[in-house]
């Protein structure tokens, strides 16, 4: 548990530092949306690290235009890819205008030749959520389930996404977790009860983390 968002931040940062250093030639991070995945992409825009070894994915993304400003690609590239040099063929950016079937398709499609992530990003959402992964919709927690779900209801806009499916969320040396602000203390009261919330569903080959600052913590 962290006192305030700032220091949540760096020791994120950290840890991306060292899932990097601890990589091979590639190193392979999958993306998550919301406000503070994005303050720890503003931070990674000035770190000097090994950026022609990334392989960037996204781990769920809105059916909207490109340039639309709720996209979570666009987001990220205005925060930091934009400002790196990283490949423009190391950043996988699903074709979510497409619809959420035929980028689903598409998407997996590209998932094929990825083995295991280096890192998961992901936040919580105070209903629990994960990625677009929802409460009472499908999560993909089998093994014969697909990398990639087609997400037609979200109970929150916009309905149609696409999101890496739990099981393969969980197919990651390591997944990251980003959790602040009073919003997500009821969330985070019931992870750690124990109950089914969607990102309890998800694992790792090696470590799980759970950065949560005190706003979201505290009973």
């Amino acid at each position: 548990m962290y006192p305030d968002r700032e220091s949540l931040l760096r020791a994120a940062l950290e840890i991306v530092r060292q899932c990097e250093a601890g990589s091979d030639d590639a190193f392979s991070v999958v993306l998550a949306g919301g406000q503070t995945p994005l303050e720890l992409y503003r931070m990674l825009a000035h770190e000097p690290m090994q950026w022609a070894k990334w392989q960037v994915y996204l781990g769920d993304e809105r059916c909207l235009p490109p340039g639309h400003a709720d996209r979570n690609s666009l987001q990220a590239r205005l925060a930091w890819l934009d400002h790196v040099p990283i490949p423009a063929g190391h950043v996988h950016v699903p074709p979510a205008e497409l619809g959420p079937v035929e980028a689903a398709s598409c998407y997996v499609d590209q998932l094929k030749a990825v083995g295991e992530f280096d890192l998961v990003l992901l936040g919580l959402g105070e209903d629990g959520h994960t990625a677009s992964l929802f409460p009472g919709r499908e999560l993909g927690e089998e093994s014969r389930s697909p990398d990639v779900l087609a997400v037609l209801d979200a109970p929150k806009p916009p309905p149609q996404r696409i999101s890496l499916s739990a099981q393969r969320l969980s197919r990651a040396r390591t997944v990251l977790f980003l959790v602040t602000g009073e919003g997500k203390r009821e969330a985070v009261r019931r992870w750690r009860g124990g109950e089914r919330i969607p990102a309890s569903r998800i694992h790792a080959r090696q470590r799980l983390i759970v950065l949560a600052d005190e706003a979201a913590y505290n009973e």
